[in-house]
């Protein structure tokens, strides 16, 4: 496994329940600004393998992205809520690693 992509699983292990964070914010946190389809094809390949909390990320409107699953389901089992407008308040539930500046 590459650097950049055992960066991005640790990332995503890491995400706590009730927390979110977008593709392009993983990427960045990861090291590749411009990686965010990176992330995609590591959430396809590897959530399964390394029991990623896949339905924490999402796009950078904040909405959810997998259809097919019920991601929203078990986003807000986690406590996480939805507007009106089907997206999720990235002021309130958007998660910053440690390391990674909110910037």
């Amino acid at each position: 496994m590459n650097s950049f992509t055992k960066r991005v699983v640790n990332i995503i292990q890491s995400i706590p329940p009730g927390q979110v964070m977008s593709y392009g914010q993983v990427a960045a946190a990861a090291g590749n600004p411009r990686g965010a389809r990176q992330v995609v094809r590591i959430l396809h390949s590897m959530s399964e393998k390394y029991a990623l909390p896949w339905h924490r990320i999402i796009n950078a409107k904040g909405e959810i992205s997998f259809s097919g699953k019920d991601q929203r389901g078990m986003l807000e089992a986690e406590g996480v809520e939805f507007g009106l407008n089907g997206k999720i308040d990235l002021a309130a539930y958007r998660w910053f690693p440690a390391d990674v500046e909110e910037g």
